[in-house]
């Protein structure tokens, strides 16, 4: 399953890794908007197979962060 960014957000910290085992709800990144920290969790229990972002970077609302399968 595909993680989206929701909004237009800085990477402020990347959590996982690729290959990381995850629960639901874990935190995979935190994007920072406006001073705000917004953790991106992940949506079900699984394998992180691809991450997208890096920190210092930029997303755009609809991009994809990572994939957990």
């Amino acid at each position: 399953m595909e993680v989206l960014a929701e909004m237009v957000a800085n990477v402020w910290k990347v959590i996982v890794s690729m290959g990381a085992s995850v629960a639901e709800g874990d935190p995979l990144v935190i994007l920072e908007s406006m001073k705000m920290e917004i953790p991106v969790e992940s949506p079900l229990a699984g394998t992180v197979t691809d991450l997208r972002v890096q920190e210092g970077g930029v997303v755009q609302e609809g991009d994809v962060i990572a994939v957990v399968e």
